[in-house]
């Protein structure tokens, strides 16, 4: 015979890695400003995860007063304040989304991310797989992508039904 015992519940331990979303589009579509994109729900933005000055990951600081975080400026070592970005965490995720979007039969059409930091990434655990699937966008964004990275979704269009 079966014997259940009680078993003490524990809260479980927080995520090792903090993300934080940023900007996606209206439920209706149309502009979001002050973006170009973010009309049609194929872009995202995601703000950068940091570490602490212990190597902890914290929530990047997103709030009124620093544009919900889009106003905070890394330095050129990828510095603001006390909190340096964790490109073993963005690295991590982009894999994450990619293998999403391909169970979901769409893919990833472009990432925009401040140039100077992208060779961090390709020096991540993932960095080969990410030189080899990520597409950056090649030309110069209007705004400076430090303090996070904009994804575009790739959905192929299908035949309308008569």
């Amino acid at each position: 015979m079966l014997s259940l015992r009680p078993i003490k519940c524990c809260k479980p331990p927080p995520p090792s890695k903090n993300y934080v979303y940023g900007e996606s589009g209206w439920e209706s579509g149309g502009r979001i400003r002050p973006h170009r994109t973010h009309q049609n729900g194929l872009a995202v933005d995601f703000m950068v995860p940091v570490l602490n000055q212990e190597g902890e990951s914290v929530p990047l600081p997103t709030g009124t007063t620093n544009k919900f975080g889009y106003s905070i400026e890394f330095d050129a070592n990828a510095k603001y304040e006390d909190l340096q970005i964790d490109f073993e965490a963005i690295a991590e995720h982009l894999y994450a989304l990619d293998a999403a979007a391909k169970k979901q039969s769409i893919g990833i059409s472009s990432v925009i991310f401040e140039k100077a930091y992208i060779p961090y990434l390709f020096k991540t655990t993932r960095g080969q797989w990410i030189e080899q699937h990520i597409p950056f966008m090649q030309g110069e964004p209007w705004i400076r992508h430090d303090e996070h990275y904009h994804v575009d979704f790739d959905i192929p269009c299908r035949q309308l039904s008569n």
